[in-house]
């Protein structure tokens, strides 16, 4: 800084000074000294420069002073100020913006501001940006952002957007940036206080409405079911008393873990106060009977869960529950009334023993019924000999008969013969399907090899189709040929058949375990072909012996155009590609005929055979012969 001069008592003395030569001097001496006069007023004037200069200096130092406190006050300032050009790039920035981004202000020149935006709010910068740049000069906006600092951490942070023109007259975005971390953390705690039980840590009953009201709302729009599971810890209140409130505690927070664990992400657990929970689970579909199986499923899912022992402090207690559920769409039924719902049917469930679901509807409570019977059914209808094969012979269009199709029939006790439609879908869900199938491929698989001793049958080919289930298993390959070795039959004999959806979920799979199958001498057919991802690509990876033109395109020959075309294209491409082509669902001759002049030869359906048992397949053998 520099040095304040000095000079007052010098001008004082001059000023003086002078001022005495003035007066004293008579006229006549005015007039005859000029030079004196003139130097008096030369004198004069370099005090006024002198005390002209003195105060620019005091000036020029209040500037650097003002200069300096700006500086400091711009560089580290509490908020980051922020420059970005038109182009997105940092032109300018204090030092509390490098501590924030966590660069020198070096490296933030010329860097892009949204590499420090993280990617949740990456759009959301965009479209303010670019909005920006369209608008008159002097418009403000501001907006939340998640950022990232340098070192990979985040933090969140405020930022005011003024648009200006920069030096060259181009738009420029100047960003106030204020960390906000620690009031997002205080305001996330007080709405945990708010709408989170604390101990817990699950929706309370206060934002577990909100999020119902929202549900019921979103289902008024797409008309999808939703359901409410209420659920109550059986005998809680002797835990409490025996163990105390400590270990009531606990229990609780375990069992808060297990429903978020159980459910999907989208699906909402809360706890209403003491040991009630509510589960809310959304987009169960628009078809009753599918939602409140899919309720049906989940409630045991959950009930299973919170049947496990549990830990508490060392103690291993066991804990059952008894749970409601009611189903929910289009705001049909108030949000109150469906929580009355569902407390009704949890007592009920109480009332039927405990650790028990139980639909308040009774419609769908008919339904789960019905379908908990069926299950339990099917799982002794196999060691009760109650399944049995049925035959669809397969021919020649001409009539001579080459081999069957087997078909899965299940003769009930008290309801008599069950369809494949009513309990495969529930044998796939529930994984019987697995024993199931293996069942059928061993009994075939031991028909094949007795019809081997008769010169009547000893050339026919059983077909037998495999589920998704099935095939999907590990060992599936070996299990065939395990099958094989102990029946000992001829492996060319046997086909299987898979449908397209279950060859293409794994297309890599699919094609080592036909490959497997192949070397061990089993053909295969594609099932219900054209029905699924038809497509030439997969028809030229698999080593496939036969296509199975389905059923709804052959019913159709003579009544559709479009579907006649389909099943000759088939039939074209089977031919070229070297692969046998097979008709299911015949019923009509102008349909054998049409599938004749189009070059197939082979055909499945009502016109040649129903589906029959063994003992009558055999007759028909006979008869025919």
């Amino acid at each position: 800084m520099t040095q304040k001069w000095d000079g007052s008592e010098r001008r004082r003395s001059l000023r003086t000074e002078a001022e005495a030569m003035v007066v004293s001097m008579s006229p006549s001496e005015k007039t005859a000294q000029p030079t004196d006069m003139l130097l008096h007023e030369l004198l004069v004037h370099k005090i006024e420069l002198e005390m002209q200069n003195e105060q620019l200096r005091n000036a020029h130092l209040k500037l650097e002073e003002a200069r300096d406190r700006y500086i400091d006050l711009y560089e580290f300032a509490p908020v980051a100020y922020i420059s970005v050009n038109q182009d997105g790039l940092i032109s300018q920035t204090n030092l509390t913006g490098c501590a924030l981004l966590g660069m020198e202000r070096a490296q933030l020149i010329r860097r892009r501001f949204s590499q420090f935006v993280d990617n949740q709010d990456r759009d959301r910068w965009y479209r303010l940006f670019l909005t920006m740049m369209k608008q008159p000069k002097g418009q403000k906006q501001e907006i939340d952002l998640c950022m990232n600092h340098a070192d990979g951490t985040l933090f969140y942070a405020h930022a005011d957007c003024l648009l200006r023109e920069s030096d060259n007259a181009l738009p420029q975005l100047r960003i106030a940036l204020t960390d906000i971390s620690q009031q997002k953390a205080a305001n996330e705690q007080i709405e945990q206080l708010a709408f989170f039980d604390s101990l817990t840590h699950l929706p309370n009953r206060q934002l577990f409405k909100d999020r119902l009201h929202k549900a019921l709302a979103s289902s008024t729009r797409n008309k999808q079911f939703g359901a409410l599971l209420f659920i109550d810890l059986d005998n809680f209140k002797m835990l409490n008393d025996s163990l105390g409130h400590n270990k009531g505690d606990m229990l609780l927070q375990q069992v808060a873990q297990r429903l978020l664990s159980s459910i999907r992400e989208n699906d909402t657990a809360a706890r209403l106060g003491g040991d009630e929970f509510v589960v809310m689970l959304e987009d169960l579909g628009t078809c009753p009977e599918d939602a409140a199986i899919h309720v049906k499923a989940a409630g045991l899912k959950i009930l299973a869960a919170l049947n496990e022992p549990y830990l508490l402090e060392g103690y291993d207690y066991r804990c059952s529950s008894s749970m409601g559920a009611t189903l929910f769409v289009d705001h049909l039924v108030a949000e109150d009334e469906l929580l009355r719902h569902v407390d009704i049917a949890m007592y009920q469930a109480k009332v039927n023993g405990r650790n028990s679901l139980c639909f308040f509807d009774e419609k769908m409570q008919a339904v789960v019924t019905e379908r908990a019977a069926l299950e339990a059914d099917l799982r002794v209808a196999l060691a009760q000999n109650q399944l049995q094969l049925y035959f669809q012979q397969q021919t020649n269009l001409d009539g001579q008969v080459f081999g069957a199709e087997v078909l899965l029939r299940w003769e009930h006790p008290s309801r008599g013969l069950i369809l494949p439609m009513e309990f495969i879908p529930l044998a796939e869900e529930t994984g019987l399907i697995v024993p199931i199938g293996l069942w059928v491929l061993e009994t075939a698989c031991a028909q094949l090899k007795i019809w081997e001793n008769n010169t009547q049958t000893h050339p026919f080919k059983l077909a037998v189709n495999v589920s998704a289930n099935q095939f999907r298993q590990a060992e599936f390959v070996e299990k065939v040929e395990a099958v094989l070795v102990k029946t000992a039959i001829r492996p060319d004999r046997l086909t299987l058949e898979l449908t397209e959806n279950v060859m293409l979920k794994d297309i890599g799979d699919t094609v080592t375990k036909m490959l497997a199958l192949k070397k061990l001498g089993v053909s295969l057919s594609v099932d219900d072909f054209g029905t699924g991802y038809s497509s030439l690509s997969y028809l030229t990876r698999l080593p496939l012996d036969q296509l199975k033109i389905d059923k709804s395109f052959v019913s159709n020959i003579g009544v559709t155009h479009s579907d006649a075309l389909i099943v000759q294209t088939i039939i074209g491409m089977a031919n070229n590609l070297g692969i046998e082509v097979i008709a299911e669902g015949v019923e009509t001759s102008e349909q054998r005929i049409f599938l004749e002049q189009q070059g197939c030869r082979l055909g499945q359906g009502y016109l040649f055979g129903r589906p029959v048992p063994l003992e009558k397949f055999e007759a028909l053998l006979s008869k025919a012969d």
